[in-house]
């Protein structure tokens, strides 16, 4: 295995990734269903948008305004996705 690809920023993103897939599945899956745990899996889930995002479709190059359009997208998707949820 080519050493420079286990110190690239994309594996340890991918890492991430994966971490976060298995928190998400491990709160959502023990506890239960309310409101609280589907926020923080929200949560979760724009974390890994963000990565994604970033990193794979390297918006973390981007001009800055691209970039503030992503990071608005993301928060505004999640407030939207989680007030939706809370209020229904």
């Amino acid at each position: 295995m080519n050493l420079s690809l286990m110190h690239a920023r994309s594996t340890y993103v991918w890492v991430g990734l994966v971490a976060v897939t298995v928190v998400s599945w491990a709160v959502g899956a023990e506890h239960g269903v309310g409101s609280s745990v589907a926020v923080v899996v929200l949560a979760l889930a724009l974390v890994k948008v963000r990565f994604v995002g970033l990193d794979f479709m390297e918006l973390r190059h981007a001009p800055p305004v691209l970039r503030a359009v992503f990071e608005a997208y993301c928060i505004i998707l999640w407030m939207v996705l989680a007030g939706m949820y809370l209020w229904i």
